[in-house]
């Protein structure tokens, strides 16, 4: 890639003038200009109104909530001080921990492997029939996805009829709380996995048959070019993708868990993203429910660059170079 730089007099290198950049890259720039539009629109401009973490918000102390952040009171930290000594918030974030470490166990490694079993497939046509179907559900929505999973694992679903036709024992897996963790990980395999498959097959794409081919005339059977092949092309990306995954291991679902939060209680469905929501929007507390959330964003911030770093001591690029 060329860099913006032109020989000057002395052999040293002279910086391109804005005014040459510009007719150069407008059409660029005037093409992502929406797009930054909007992220400054939906992502940053909202991030001003954590002041209320440090706030008593009162939305009906002006005449809109806007104003209202100037005329409520300044509390400090109470609203931090509060969210330490709270027990359902310590029983959200256990929660939450439990489910993003199932998550990197059971969720992240399947569309890897996935993705592996579909690019050995010979036939094109097979291939792109089972990317097709592995690829459907993650159009469906979270409301059909627990819908489907409530008509198979359900009291009243084929499984638990059918047992009970034959004389055995009913079940009912969307009411088990013990279960429930094992339950939203299958949910989100089911859903999600196609997604990242594309992803990982676009990267074995990317690998050179050539090395194939050399690895099969030095002796290399199938899964010693697995290894020495295609997971070492795989991993560049496997990096950038978990650095991603552990930045958001705070936020492991909300809808998901909101939509079965009634069948198997709030102590096994209760997350951080639910318990914003509960405490934020059912309890009109906006203060505590905004300390709550930048405590989380802050967190998810030191695990990326932790996650990141940790990328650059084996190598890898992660997020952002050195």
């Amino acid at each position: 890639m060329a860099k913006d730089r032109v020989p000057g007099r002395a052999g040293k290198a002279a910086k391109v003038p804005l005014r040459v950049r510009w007719r150069r890259d407008r059409a660029f720039i005037l093409m992502t200009l929406p797009v930054i539009l909007l992220l400054l629109l939906f992502n940053y401009v909202p991030l001003l109104g954590n002041v209320v973490a440090f706030q008593d918000y009162d939305p009906y102390a002006a005449g809109n909530g806007i104003t209202a952040i100037f005329h409520s009171p300044w509390v400090g930290v109470e609203q931090f001080s509060r969210m330490l000594d709270d027990p359902l918030f310590w029983s959200a974030t256990r929660n939450t921990i439990v489910l993003f470490v199932l998550q990197l166990v059971f969720f992240f490694p399947i569309p890897i492997a996935l993705a592996l079993l579909i690019n050995s497939v010979i036939r094109p046509r097979v291939r792109a029939v089972a990317q097709a179907i592995m690829y459907l559900p993650h159009f469906f929505s979270w409301v059909l996805v627990v819908t489907v999973f409530q008509q198979i694992l359900g009291g009243a679903g084929i499984i638990a009829q059918t047992l009970e036709d034959h004389g055995w024992s009913g079940f009912d897996l969307m009411t088990d709380a013990d279960l429930f963790k094992f339950l939203v990980i299958g949910q989100a395999v089911w859903k999600d996995a196609g997604w990242g498959i594309i992803v990982f097959l676009a990267a074995l794409s990317a690998v050179s048959t050539d090395l194939y081919e050399a690895a099969a005339m030095d002796g290399a059977g199938r899964w010693r070019r697995m290894w020495h092949v295609t997971l070492p092309a795989l991993r560049p990306v496997i990096a950038l993708l978990l650095v991603l995954r552990v930045g958001d291991a705070l936020s492991v679902g909300f809808e998901q868990f909101l939509l079965q939060r009634d069948a198997v209680g709030a102590g096994a469905s209760e997350v951080l993203d639910t318990y914003v929501w509960n405490m934020g929007i059912q309890n009109g507390d906006f203060s505590y429910a905004a300390a709550v959330g930048l405590v989380k964003g802050a967190i998810g911030v030191c695990l990326v660059l932790g996650a990141n770093k940790f990328a650059h001591l084996l190598g890898e690029q992660g997020v952002y170079k050195k």
